[in-house]
């Protein structure tokens, strides 16, 4: 048999990173009922290779979705230092896609309110939030997408575990706290691996930040670092963990609030045995198929 030149090869591979990609954020939004007949999207923009990944499978998944709706890319220029402000409209313009660049000085403030050395995450993603409700709201917009993807979820799992003593992590899918928004990741199956190629592999004009991006003393860096290394040692953890978050046992755990424990009665002699250790049941990933269109 002849050999495959390499060229086709990597076409080949790249095609079904591409469906794989297009598969998993197909299946998020039907499992979660992200977009609806007539929904206008808002897709938040940052310049990285999330958001870039994001935006272009869903203007892929629109050109064949059974379903009406439309897409509007925005990004926030916060007016850091160096910005190429050009980058993102020249991009946007040759995709002809609608799109709206808002300029904030968020920079200064964050600058001015963080002490030296401390890190700036926090106050710069409200200040962000903020921002991004308010446009949503302008624009008419009905979903809010965002580009967190699986190994986020999964990071910001341990980081409130680790650091804010809360089982909490990103959810797919959520009402803004004053319920006029509602947010969407449909990268909520996508690995961070599989966004890295497929990025790379698109050559989007990746931008980076160099407002908080480039600070070692993140917690979410040292989580981030963590995983990998468990990654690295047991393959398939990060799945494990995050079809944990699909699969959760509120009677196996100790909220009060989640589970009626004061009022448990007690357990038969009978049925002792269901203090024996379960055995471990390991799911699938969660990457069945879900086509639109």
């Amino acid at each position: 048999m002849p050999d495959i030149p390499e060229k086709q090869k990597t076409s080949s591979n790249f095609n079904k990173l591409k469906k794989r990609l297009e598969r998993e954020v197909g299946k998020a939004i039907g499992d979660y009922n992200m977009i609806e007949e007539g929904d206008r999207v808002m897709v938040c923009l940052s310049g990285g290779k999330d958001s870039f990944t994001l935006l272009d499978i869903l203007l892929t998944l629109k050109s064949r979705a059974p379903i009406n709706f439309s897409l509007l890319a925005m990004n926030l220029d916060q007016k850091q230092p160096g910005f190429p402000e050009h980058v993102l409209p020249a991009y946007l313009d040759q995709l002809g896609v609608e799109y709206r660049i808002v300029e904030e000085d968020t920079y200064s403030i964050v600058q001015d309110k963080i002490p030296e050395g401390k890190t700036t995450c926090s106050l710069c993603s409200r200040l962000r939030r903020g921002i991004i409700y308010r446009v949503a709201s302008e624009m008419g917009i009905t979903k809010i997408a965002l580009g967190h993807h699986r190994d986020d979820m999964v990071e910001t799992l341990f980081l409130n575990m680790f650091f804010g003593a809360k089982l909490k992590a990103m959810p797919p899918k959520l009402h803004t706290d004053d319920g006029r928004h509602v947010v969407i990741r449909p990268l909520a199956y996508c690995s961070e691996k599989d966004i890295v190629r497929y990025s790379n592999k698109r050559a989007f004009p990746i931008i980076p930040c160099n407002l908080c991006g480039s600070q070692e003393n993140l917690q979410r860096k040292h989580i981030k670092q963590m995983l990998a290394d468990w990654e690295l040692q047991y393959p398939g953890r990060m799945t494990s963990i995050f079809n944990a978050l699909s699969n959760v046992v509120p009677s196996h755990l100790a909220d009060l609030d989640l589970y009626d424990f004061k009022n448990l009665g007690t357990v038969a002699a009978e049925e002792d045995t269901v203090f024996d250790p379960p055995e471990v049941d390991t799911p699938e990933p969660a990457l069945g198929i879900y086509k639109i269109g």
